[in-house]
């Protein structure tokens, strides 16, 4: 069986770690929103949560996005082996505008991501989620929690984790500080949602759009 690189650099535990996070954002999904699309900000250099989420139509976006098979109109790239999964290369952090419509997603995620993106620069970030969500539409994210930069370093030296994503880290997340940066992006706080897995060492959070009307 072929060893899954998820991420940039080696670790041992990647793979593992990709499946729990999967795990997490799947069991945050309502099974309406998965007849709708789904955009995986930050989708690695395998896109593994795509590919192991179910959904009507998914897209991914990442500055280091594999070559697929084919190019759709506005640089899309069609995923190999028939997946119907539609990437492109794009920077969250450098670029201003998430090149999608208004209203255009049922959910939203980015996995391992948010630690990955100047603090500054969140609040815009999260805003152009807000814009590109329907409706009822949900903005899933998780990051690693605050207390746990020590270990992730030395898990790095020991080539548990990726050392190349790790030293990319930005910035350090409380549920607290990830709940006043959603709000700042337009989120209002009775619809933001935080909590704990992988033993607390991890942090996910929602974030829902109001339904028309509510």
């Amino acid at each position: 069986m072929h060893e899954i690189h998820v991420t940039r650099g080696y670790g041992l535990l990647e793979a593992f770690l990709a499946k729990k996070r999967a795990g997490m954002a799947n069991s945050l999904i309502a099974p309406e929103l998965r007849t709708g699309r789904i955009l995986d900000i930050g989708c690695g250099t395998v896109p593994y949560f795509l590919l192991n989420t179910k959904f009507a139509e998914r897209y991914g976006l990442d500055k280091v996005t594999q070559s697929g098979e084919g190019t759709a109109a506005g640089g899309e790239t069609a995923l190999s082996g028939g997946s119907g999964i539609i990437l492109k290369n794009f920077d969250i952090e450098r670029e201003e505008k998430i090149p999608f419509d208004d209203e255009y997603f049922d959910v939203v995620t980015m996995l391992a991501v948010f630690e990955h993106i100047l603090p500054g620069r969140l609040p815009a970030v999260v805003k152009e989620v807000h814009r590109i969500l329907r409706p009822g539409g949900v903005y899933i994210l998780t990051t690693p929690a605050w207390w746990t930069d020590g270990l992730l370093r030395l898990m790095a030296r020991l080539r548990l984790v990726s050392a190349a994503e790790i030293e990319e880290h930005k910035g350090r997340y409380s549920p607290g500080k990830i709940f006043s940066i959603l709000q700042q992006g337009g989120f209002a706080a009775q619809d933001i949602r935080t909590g704990y897995f992988e033993l607390g060492m991890n942090i996910w959070a929602t974030a829902r759009k109001p339904a028309h009307g509510s």
